[in-house]
């Protein structure tokens, strides 16, 4: 790849560091959707020995680019996108591959296929992966950030995704167990409190 080439492709994917999240880190800032992308790969280096029958490289790849529409559309909550949202940030993630170089674009191109067509069993350990992400980020923000439709859908979402899995449904019983718990506290904890 031509340096020009490269420099290229990391000046869109920069644009992941600047577009925000709807979720806010620990400290009281909204998360960068490139927090959230690293942290999603992270996980997967870190449950490779939970899933020893699949390629957990392809899987930290998938994570790396699964949100690179979001360089040209932004973020949009889960709970606020539509289809029409969805089509509008494959196409512009599309279009823009087809403009890589050769070796890249073949790459992108056959993992966002199999990203969208969620049969592999990497491809279902990134979506898990995904969605456990930003509940444990939500965990971890404080509670007078989530909206008031988030305390159910913290203990829903991502539930689908888990359901391949025995680990992950355990991860998700885990993060749901917690998620109570903050709820809990958050009533007993008098507002201002340390």
């Amino acid at each position: 790849m031509k340096p020009t080439e490269l420099l290229e492709i990391l000046s869109v994917a920069e644009k992941l560091k600047c577009n925000t999240r709807h979720c806010y880190t620990s400290s009281g800032r909204h998360e960068s959707v490139a927090e959230h992308s690293w942290r999603v790969s992270l996980m997967a280096m870190l449950l490779t020995e939970e899933f020893p029958e699949a390629d957990m490289d392809r899987v930290i790849r998938m994570c790396l680019i699964h949100d690179l529409g979001e360089a040209f559309t932004g973020d949009i909550p889960a709970f606020h996108k539509t289809a029409a949202d969805t089509e509008k940030e494959d196409s512009l993630l599309n279009g823009w591959v087809q403009t890589l170089p050769e070796t890249v674009k073949a790459e992108f191109s056959a993992l966002l296929a199999e990203m969208n067509a969620m049969e592999s069993r990497e491809a279902k350990i990134y979506k898990a992966l995904d969605k456990m992400e930003a509940v444990i980020q939500h965990n971890e923000s404080d509670i007078a950030t989530w909206l008031p439709l988030e305390y159910g859908l913290q203990l829903t979402y991502g539930e689908e995704n888990v359901r391949f899995s025995p680990y992950m449904q355990a991860l998700k019983a885990e993060v749901n167990r917690r998620t109570l718990q903050k709820i809990e506290e958050s009533k007993t904890t008098p507002a201002g409190a340390q």
